[in-house]
């Protein structure tokens, strides 16, 4: 397994629909897991919206694919603590979205100030990390956000002491060729 691949666009079809923190099994309806062009061992999965819209439940790492509707996982770590929100809960037939990803492994650590899984943080107070394919993405919004290389890009927003927003940006892997599109996680994030 590798330790990131250059695709952050992989087929994401379907609903995360169920989840077990004892078992680490993902089940899902309507996706194909495994299948060509979808997700494989090694992928990452993040789990729910990673918007106001909705809930972001975190990251895992696939090791197993038991059907094109279960797969296995490394760890639960780099999911939102159960004491904030119970994964296991969401059964129901409208499940939530996810994204498939080849971002690198390590960045999944420590991801709990994410103000999308911690709802008393007002901005990503710690790394976020995009696939960033060309440096002119900004989403129409300030400068700050312009990226200044294209690879895996760490990226934390926070206010400074002056209250004035901040944009750090880190490439953590320059590389060229990262594919992005329709089954990639926007950047900047919409909020």
């Amino acid at each position: 397994m590798a330790l990131w691949g250059n695709n952050n666009n992989i087929d994401n079809v379907g609903l995360i629909t169920g989840f077990s923190y004892d078992t680490k099994i993902v089940f899902g309806a309507g996706t194909s897991f495994g299948e060509t062009g979808s997700a494989s061992v090694g992928d990452i999965i993040s789990v729910g919206v990673r918007s106001d819209a909705g809930t972001y439940y975190g990251n895992v790492v696939i090791v197993s694919i038991a059907g094109t509707q279960e797969c296995a996982i490394a760890h639960t770590e780099a999911l939102v603590s159960e004491s904030i929100a119970d994964l296991s809960a969401v059964t129901s037939a409208a499940g939530t979205s996810f994204y498939v990803s080849q971002l690198p492994k390590y960045t999944l650590w420590d991801l709990q100030g994410d103000r999308f899984r911690n709802p008393g943080s007002e901005f990503d107070s710690d790394c976020l990390v995009y696939g960033i394919s060309t440096t002119a993405i900004n989403g129409g919004l300030s400068a700050s956000y312009t990226m200044d290389g294209e690879g895996w890009v760490g990226v934390q927003t926070y206010i400074d002491c002056t209250g004035a927003l901040r944009v750090k940006k880190e490439v953590l892997v320059a590389m060229s060729g990262i594919t992005t599109g329709d089954n990639s996680i926007h950047y900047p994030t919409p909020s």
